[in-house]
């Protein structure tokens, strides 16, 4: 019998949350848009998903393709990609799921973190699910200091384009999304807020 972290990897704990909410059935099409060494896509790997991912570190994605070849023999090493989110090289609608987790807040400015969001959309199959986790103003305004762009320095020590809920619902009427659950914002003692988004794309609300 194999073990929680066996089975799901080092998962993130709110795409933990997804799963345990029933939102996702085997042969579905999973795209994790930077998927760094991979802990979010074990347990896709494990249960019959077909899964695509792309990062823009080369070693990542060769150590993808080694776990996919273990795991999931059957999918082919094309699935996983050097790329970024300015040109995502894979079809229009092609996926169920686009998961995003802590990417868009590299965005140089708001413009590009619009034709991110405007690549990874195109991406998505109608009816098909967007998570997102994302860097947050939400809770620590007072404490970010503005450098340029709509970027901030982070209490952390990082500097990051870093959103709030206008720009968040500003952003999910301009792809024409439906949110599918409240905003959510963690606040890690003041260092940093990370936001969660999920959406659906032209579907009603979920509860």
């Amino acid at each position: 019998m194999k073990n929680i972290r066996e089975e799901f990897g080092d998962i993130d704990i709110y795409i933990f949350d997804q799963i345990q909410k029933g939102r996702f059935a085997p042969g579905m099409k999973i795209f994790d848009a930077g998927c760094g060494g991979g802990r979010n896509i074990v347990w896709f790997l494990r249960n019959g998903f077909d899964v695509s991912a792309i990062d823009v570190d080369e070693s990542a994605v060769t150590r993808i393709r080694e776990l996919a070849e273990r795991l999931a023999p059957d999918i082919s090493p094309e699935n996983f990609q050097v790329a970024s989110l300015d040109s995502i090289p894979f079809s229009d609608e092609g996926f169920d799921w686009v998961i995003c987790n802590t990417v868009l807040h590299f965005a140089a400015d708001r413009a590009q973190f619009d034709d991110w969001m405007a690549e990874l959309w195109r991406v998505l199959k109608p009816g098909g699910v967007f998570f997102a986790r994302i860097a947050s103003s939400i809770g620590i305004k007072d404490l970010l200091i503005p450098t340029e762009n709509g970027r901030y320095l982070m209490p952390d020590g990082t500097e990051r384009f870093v959103i709030d809920e206008e720009i968040l619902r500003d952003s999910t009427a301009k792809i024409g999304g439906t949110f599918i659950e409240p905003i959510k914002t963690t606040n890690v003692e003041n260092i940093r807020c990370m936001t969660t988004w999920v959406l659906a794309k032209n579907a009603a609300a979920r509860s």
